[in-house]
C-alpha cells in the first residue's frame, strides 16, 4: 500500500495509545499499526508510548504523547459521514462516552478531540435550491445536539 501523502498527527498528553485503541474499537476495518516507545533517553518514561500509528477505515493517523503543552480545540474536528440514523446513534454514543455532547452534531470525546457526526442527508437538505426548505432544516439542526434525520426531514417538509 502506498504511503499516505498527508497524515493527521495528534498531540496527546500521555493517552495516545489508549486513544488509538479506543478509536480502532469504534470504526470497522481499523487497527493500531505500530507503537514506538520511549527509551531510557526519554523525554517520556522508558517503555511508555511515544508515537502510535493507527488506521481508521483506511485513513492513517499518528498520535504523539508529547505532554500537557498543547490541547485539542474545536478548530480541528473529524467528520463521520453516516448513511442512517442507526449509524449516527452508534458513533454518537461511542465517541461521546466520557466526553461531552455539544451542538449541531458536534461532540468532544474523552480525550478532548472534536468530532462531527453528520448524516449524509444533512448537506443534501441544506443545499436544496428552495431557501425556505433549507432554512427550516438549518433552524431545526440548530436546536439539536445529536442530529435526528427524521427531525430534519420533518422540518424540510414542514410537518
Amino acid at each position: 500500500m502506498p504511503n499516505q501523502k498527508i497524515t493527521p498527527f495528534l498531540w496527546f498528553d500521555h493517552q495516545a495509545e489508549e486513544a488509538a485503541n479506543f478509536y480502532a474499537s469504534i470504526f470497522p476495518d481499523s487497527k493500531v499499526i505500530k507503537v514506538v516507545r520511549y527509551g531510557e533517553a526519554g523525554p517520556g518514561p522508558a517503555g511508555s508510548a511515544m508515537t502510535v500509528e493507527f488506521e481508521l477505515q483506511g485513513q492513517k493517523f499518528v498520535g504523539l504523547n508529547g505532554g500537557p503543552h498543547f490541547k485539542f480545540t474545536e478548530a480541528i474536528s473529524f467528520v463521520v459521514n453516516c448513511e442512517t440514523q442507526e449509524e449516527v446513534d452508534r458513533y454518537w454514543e461511542k465517541l461521546s462516552a466520557g466526553g461531552s455532547e455539544v451542538q449541531c452534531g458536534w461532540l468532544k470525546d474523552q480525550f478532548g478531540l472534536s468530532w462531527q457526526i453528520v448524516p449524509t442527508a444533512l448537506p443534501k437538505l441544506l443545499s436544496d435550491p428552495d431557501p425556505v426548505k433549507a432554512g427550516r432544516v438549518m433552524k431545526a439542526m440548530m436546536t439539536m445536539k445529536k442530529i435526528d434525520i427524521r427531525g430534519l426531514e420533518q422540518a424540510y417538509h414542514n410537518v
